[in-house]
């Protein structure tokens, strides 16, 4: 009798113990309560009752990552192409999660295919290839909308793979490679018509640049022409005043001697000899110098008779 009482309080303890739970972080579980939904244990120190409470689910509530497999889907224009999705979700209500939907992963799966499907099927061949924002856009807000009653968001939704068939394949690979050269072409061109136009503006530039050389030599040239031109001028008119202001000052202190009639006669003489120099084929002699002239001829006259004979 006296062992019994200590192992039925051992077995208490080990009942407790054995129905304590530990919710990690990011993880939540469902608990049912004779067979109903009672609550939901987060992130703690739980303790359930043993045959009454049952753990229905343990919830992760990370973001989740699906890769489905590729569908076969038709297009607008009747080309069968197959394309497999990748779509990013998380738990929102783990009591809907547990309650709203049998398996959620494959529930999300066929509804993420046959919605591929009819946004595919609105679409041609080419529109489907170059409109992927598009389809992730109405491909996760029509499941974003369809999974809130089973407590799920999904995040975002990518097509990861787009595969047409082999001969489709073929043709836009060549359609492809003909673009390639066409804009190969095109930019070969361009490329040509801006060096001819860089060529034919160097050229006028050099031409309008020679053309100035050429205009603005010239006006130099006329400038060292006219600046020579004045100078010899200035120099003339510098030596003729020269000449006039030495005339001037001979004539004055000549004028200061206060010479005699020979003396001008003489200087007659000097003027008459450099007109003489000149050019001119008419000379007119003053009376005076004519006069003396004679005089002249008289004593040369009377010299000779007075030389003795041979």
């Amino acid at each position: 009798m006296e062992f019994i009482i200590p192992a039925l309080i051992l077995l208490v303890l080990i009942i407790i113990v054995s129905n304590i739970r530990i919710v990690p972080q990011s993880y939540a579980i469902v608990i049912e309560r004779l067979g109903a939904y009672h609550s939901t244990w987060n992130t703690g120190l739980h303790i359930k009752l043993p045959f009454i409470d049952r753990m229905l689910r343990r919830v992760s509530l990370k973001e989740q990552v699906v890769d489905f497999p590729p569908q076969p889907v038709i297009t607008k224009d009747n080309v069968t192409m197959r394309i497999d999705t990748v779509v990013y979700y998380f738990i929102t209500d783990p009591k809907l999660y547990a309650y709203g939907v049998e398996n959620p992963l494959q529930a999300i799966e066929v509804l993420s295919a046959t919605t591929l499907r009819n946004i595919i099927g609105e679409m041609e061949l080419d529109e489907t290839l170059t409109s992927r924002d598009i389809i992730n856009t109405r491909l996760r807000t029509i499941l974003d909308e369809a999974t809130d009653p089973w407590g799920i968001k999904v995040n975002r939704v990518e097509l990861k793979n787009i595969l047409p068939p082999p001969e489709i394949q073929d043709a836009m690979e060549k359609q492809m490679k003909a673009e390639r050269e066409r804009r190969e072409q095109i930019l070969r061109a361009e490329g040509e018509k801006k060096a001819a136009i860089l060529v034919a503006e160097g050229k006028k530039e050099s031409t309008i640049l020679t053309a100035q050389a050429e205009k603005e030599a010239a006006i130099l040239r006329a400038e060292a022409v006219k600046e020579s031109t004045i100078r010899e001028a200035e120099g003339k008119a510098e030596a003729i005043l020269k000449v006039q202001e030495a005339t001037a000052q001979g004539i004055a202190k000549l004028n200061e001697a206060n010479p005699t009639k020979e003396v001008l006669t003489l200087k007659s003489f000097d003027a008459l000899k450099d007109v003489a120099d000149g050019k001119s084929t008419k000379i007119i002699i003053p009376s005076e110098i004519q006069g003396l002239a004679g005089m002249a001829a008289s004593l040369k006259g009377v010299f000779e008779s007075d030389k003795p004979a041979e």
